[in-house]
């Protein structure tokens, strides 16, 4: 019987591709307001310009999926030279934006109170820096919830490295066999959680993932409601 669950944070608890939307354009605005001369399509050329860089470079790393990051170098990139204050202008715009966007997956709640009332643990495993998705589950709301968080910054490896997942076990002194690992990504949460031999769940709310997923590619469930998730490890 599971004692935990862990759960991925983007695009499981929360969908990303509105915040992500909401987040590059209020950075286009804020670009505009400190003198660019760019259009939708060519501030999305300099963005990924940035984001492409900050891949190559630094791919599988928590840094690597940093906004400011990636506006710091399509600056340098675009002007060539440094603009530390725009880049920090452009970041803190993205992420304001990004956060007020924010809204929890319909369920998430309801089921974290039934996990919280079984008695069930409920651990973050997130790729990214400590001090966003921090700030991402405060503003979801969701703080009261979480028994444990753990961001790839602080093990310095991105899921699906096996840390991500027995780090939390060993905080929260449970066995792999008490654990069930929840996320979108297959190669992130499911192969990575399924190599060190978690239960998996995928949670597939867009219907993306291909049906004829094998090996350790594999869930042991498949969800496309949050909600299902309790039934799934009654």
């Amino acid at each position: 019987m599971a004692t935990v669950v862990l759960f991925d944070l983007d695009d499981t608890l929360y969908p990303y591709p509105p915040c992500n939307r909401a987040g590059k354009a209020a950075a286009l605005e804020r670009a505009r307001e400190l003198g660019y001369d760019f259009d939708r399509d060519s501030f999305a050329e300099f963005y990924q310009a940035g984001r492409r860089d900050v891949k190559r470079e630094i791919d599988g790393t928590a840094a690597s999926h940093e906004r400011y990051l990636y506006f710091k170098r399509a600056l340098e990139r675009h002007l060539g030279e440094p603009r530390p204050s725009d880049a920090l202008a452009l970041g803190d715009a993205y992420w304001s934006a990004y956060l007020e966007e924010m809204t929890l997956a319909p369920g998430v709640e309801e089921t974290l109170e039934t996990l919280r009332e079984r008695g069930i643990d409920v651990a973050i495993t997130t790729n990214l820096t400590t001090t966003i998705q921090l700030a991402k589950l405060q503003r979801l709301g969701l703080t009261p919830y979480v028994d444990l968080v753990l961001t790839s910054e602080e093990t310095g490896r991105e899921k699906p490295a096996s840390v991500m997942f027995t780090l939390p076990l060993a905080r929260l002194d449970r066995r792999v066999s008490e654990a069930v690992m929840v996320g979108d990504d297959v190669d992130a949460d499911i192969a990575g959680a399924n190599a060190v031999g978690l239960e998996t769940v995928l949670f597939d709310p867009r219907d993306e993932v291909d049906e004829s997923l094998s090996g350790e590619r594999e869930p042991d469930h498949r969800i496309d409601a949050v909600a299902d998730l309790a039934e799934v490890i009654a």
